[in-house]
């Protein structure tokens, strides 16, 4: 058993997957004798929204994805219904990955939260908005552990803690699914991208990774396994390589460890023209998609390739449809794979009650999507997602009935206020951060000061080019009581292939600000960006600075709760912020070096032009309005026996100031002296409390064999003998802590 993370939070780590419905496997297995060959390729087939046809429905194929107009998805699901010979209705999905229309706060800002209700309360209404229009799979969610922020994609998953990210994977999972997703408001979630995209080399997007087995083990994989544990039936396979095997083709992680050792029985699905990729470059033919990895000579042996490997279903190319009967015949492929793939799909199918009800009633979209609820919810969840970064001299919150000027080119924004991956969220949806803190603070101005323009292609004159409009900028400034500067990314700039050399403020935003700064005004930031960015310079001209990430529709309204205290910050951040793009990689659960960082010697691990050996914000670092104090950190036992024993740990929490407010308890571990070298510090539990002034709470976590031990390089799970180090407080540099001693030995 994982280490809980409080309050409930454990049970989202706690396995949910129901053992195979024996009604369920005899009539995947009638409808399995019926089908033709050329049935059961259909049935691995796996098209967008631009290559579906009535043609292709009626041939039965398996899946559609990114179709989202619900009178074309019922035309196409009646189709196949009702014209194919065996009636195998189309399993229809999409990537709603914070949202469908109700956009939430980012993924990487709702595990800033390091609260899961807030990721239960996103995806209970993505399932339900999704399932309304008859999608019943979601490409979702995204759980990729990165310590790479140039990478666009790290806005998409939980950051760098593979336990935060396992905890926000399962409650994603088990909101989405619920205990049966063929209910009418359910959706399947496929966890992706499997495995190791986040450890893309350089933060280059679809780059190769080389992962040992035992880091593999340790950081990667933890968060897929909560999320099948969760119960989710499907998984998309990767486009990068993993020690040069791509994702789509690796059998050591597909059948080996997914299908073999996890005993997943749900399908894999291959990312966009992933199987295609496979092949060599310059392709033998062009006309069959894209080309790559170089580890297939043509399409059907890339289509042999994945399937082998343990791909089920082919997104956009179709290589295995179309050469199956080849390869069937030349023995590259086997029946007996086939038709694992086909049942394995045909289950998710049958699961997911689509034989029973493949339709969506259209008459109750508009009742199940964007309702005034599902925006209350956002916006709390906008208030529990942003952090505190900094408050000199308590600037914040701001008194909304004085004069603010809100200035900067993200301060009257809706279009990007929604984030990479907006699902079918409307600009006219979202709330702009003038339009909020006008609202509560109706004295308030408004200067842009430059411009940033969301682009499909980088321009850096669409990025802050120019100071034209700082004068203008600069004087709202003078003529206000109170300045809040919004600065940032736009969208486009986070996501997919938006990668970035240069983590810090775009165009001239550094200018602007340091012209705001300049006129002796008390200055609030508020940052809007994808990824951790380099604040080195914002810090030096900045008072208070609130990281608001991507917070979705109800992004001005959840912002000016925060900026005048009506909500109490309480975020923490789930991914170190660099001092410099050069520090990068840095993340806090790194492992230790015979000569660790020492800034006032020579021969050591340090960056000689950086006076530092830490990152300019550390993982779970996050202010508030009120302070708080640990104590009293206290264990069950000095001693753990190995499996089957576990060690509680209790910690009290006191807010110390004079406003109620939320703080998160984390608990780290250290085993000091192992076989192998250990991370500095692991997260094993978390739990956020909201306190009143002078209130405190005792915060309890327990551990266990899983929690302590750790993967050898052949991928077998050791426990130990020895001490462990336990440590509790509010982020990553926690220092109450306490000791005990494993006396038993395991391992499996």
């Amino acid at each position: 058993m994982i280490a809980g993370t409080g309050a409930g939070d454990d049970e989202a780590l706690q396995p949910a997957r129901q053992p195979a419905n024996g009604n369920v496997e005899r009539r995947v297995d009638r409808l399995l004798r019926q089908m033709t060959v050329d049935e059961k390729l259909q049935q691995v087939q796996l098209l967008s929204d631009g290559q579906i046809t009535d043609d292709e429905a009626k041939k039965g194929v398996g899946g559609v994805f990114s179709l989202t107009d619900p009178a074309k998805i019922d035309h196409f699901q009646k189709v196949a219904v009702e014209q194919s010979r065996l009636h195998i209705p189309i399993l229809f999905a999409y990537d709603t990955i914070h949202g469908y229309r109700t956009t939430f706060p980012v993924p990487l800002a709702e595990a800033a939260s390091f609260d899961p209700t807030v990721a239960a309360d996103d995806f209970r209404i993505s399932a339900r908005e999704s399932a309304a229009v008859g999608i019943k799979q979601i490409y979702a969610p995204m759980v990729d552990v990165s310590h790479e922020p140039r990478w666009g994609r790290i806005v998409e998953g939980s950051g760098e803690d593979p336990y935060l990210g396992s905890v926000m994977a399962a409650t994603k999972v088990r909101a989405a699914q619920g205990n049966d997703y063929s209910a009418a408001d359910k959706v399947v979630t496929s966890v992706k991208h499997f495995v190791g995209y986040g450890a893309a080399e350089g933060g280059r997007d679809y780059n190769t990774t080389d992962i040992s087995e035992r880091r593999l083990r340790d950081l990667f994989l933890p968060p897929f396994k909560a999320a099948l544990d969760a119960g989710s039936d499907t998984v998309m396979c990767s486009f990068n390589s993993l020690n040069g095997s791509p994702g789509c083709a690796n059998a050591h992680t597909m059948t080996d460890i997914l299908k073999g050792e996890w005993g997943f029985d749900g399908f894999v699905e291959s990312d966009y023209t992933a199987v295609s990729e496979l092949r060599a470059c310059p392709p033998k033919n062009p006309d069959e998609g894209p080309c790559g990895h170089g580890v297939a000579a043509d399409g059907p042996s890339a289509g042999a390739l994945a399937l082998n490997a343990g791909t089920d279903s082919e997104m956009v190319s179709t290589h295995i449809r179309d050469n199956g009967k080849q390869l069937l015949s030349t023995g590259q492929i086997s029946m007996r794979r086939l038709d694992d793939a086909v049942r394995r799909i045909l289950r998710v199918k049958f699961r997911a009650g689509l034989f029973e009800h493949p339709y969506a009633d259209q008459t109750k979209i508009a009742e199940n999507t964007l309702t005034a609820a599902d925006r209350a919810d956002a916006r709390k969840a906008v208030g529990k997602s942003v952090v505190l970064l900094r408050n000199e001299g308590g600037v914040l919150p701001l008194d909304a009935s004085k004069s603010v000027a809100v200035i900067g080119p993200l301060g009257d924004d809706q279009h990007d206020m929604l984030g990479p991956w907006w699902g079918q969220g409307k600009d006219e949806d979202a709330v702009s951060l003038l339009t909020g803190v006008k609202a509560q603070a109706p004295a308030t101005t408004f200067a842009e000061g430059c411009k940033m323009v969301d682009a499909d292609l980088y321009k850096p004159e669409n990025e802050c080019p120019d100071d034209s409009g700082f004068a203008a900028a600069v004087s709202a400034a003078e003529g206000a009581d109170q300045v809040v500067v919004a600065l940032g990314e736009v969208r486009g700039q986070g996501g997919e292939a938006e990668v970035r050399s240069k983590i810090d403020l775009p165009g001239q935003q550094l200018a602007l600000l340091k012209a705001i700064k300049a006129t002796g005004k008390k200055v609030t930031v508020v940052l809007f960006n994808s990824r951790p960015l380099d604040l080195t310079d914002v810090v030096a001209n900045s008072d208070a600075i609130i990281e608001a990430w991507f917070p979705g529709i109800e992004a001005g309204n959840g912002l000016a709760d925060v900026l005048f205290g009506t909500v109490n910050p309480g975020g923490k951040l789930p991914v170190s912020f660099p001092r410099s793009v050069g520090q990068v990689p840095i993340y806090y659960n790194h492992e230790p070096t015979g000569r660790p960082c020492d800034t006032t010697q020579k021969y050591n691990s340090r960056y000689r032009d950086i006076d530092s050996c830490d990152p300019l914000y550390e993982f779970g670092y996050g202010l508030s309005y009120t302070t708080f104090k640990f104590a009293n950190l206290s264990l069950s036992s000095k001693t753990l026996r190995g499996r089957g024993d576990s060690v509680k740990v209790s910690v009290d929490v006191t807010n110390t100031g004079s406003r109620a407010g939320d703080e998160v308890a984390q608990l780290y571990i250290h085993d000091p002296v192992a076989s192998l070298s250990q991370p500095v510090r692991r997260l094993r539990g978390f739990q956020r409390v909201s306190l009143d002034a002078g209130q405190t709470k005792t915060v309890t976590f327990r551990l266990d064999a899983s929690d302590i031990g750790f993967y050898d390089d052949g991928g077998k799970f050791i426990v130990e003998p020895g001490s462990i180090d336990v440590y509790a407080g509010d982020s990553s540099k926690a220092d109450l802590t306490d000791t005990f001693t494993v006396t038993g030995r395991s391992r499996g």
